[in-house]
């Protein structure tokens, strides 16, 4: 018998899901439609949905710093036998406003 998989509850960062063996949707088979698309895309849906999980998966995707751990993320989901010519072909930017309050004072 494997070991059992975690939930992960409140998790929003795509490696620390996979590298904890947590259970994880795999949605990478959007990624060749998302190429697809146009330049701007929004993601609009309501609190606790993933929005967070899935830009975390994208930013893994292409950020060219994560291309040499392109295997062991994404090795068993759609997309590790499915490449597109995009991964890990960025330099990515990532702001995280979740802990930005409302007080100036209070800012990292």
């Amino acid at each position: 018998m494997g070991t059992i998989k975690g939930i992960p509850y409140g998790m929003s960062n795509f490696e620390d899901v996979i590298t904890q063996n947590r259970y994880y949707v795999d949605k990478t088979m959007y990624i060749p439609m998302l190429e697809d698309q146009a330049n701007y895309l929004i993601f609009i849906r309501p609190r606790r949905f993933g929005k967070s999980l899935l830009l975390s998966m994208l930013r893994s995707y292409y950020d060219l710093s994560q291309k040499d751990k392109f295997q062991q993320l994404f090795g068993n989901l759609w997309i590790g036998q499915h490449t597109t010519p995009l991964q890990g072909k960025y330099q990515m930017l990532y702001l995280d406003f979740s802990k930005i309050g409302g007080n100036i004072d209070e800012l990292p």
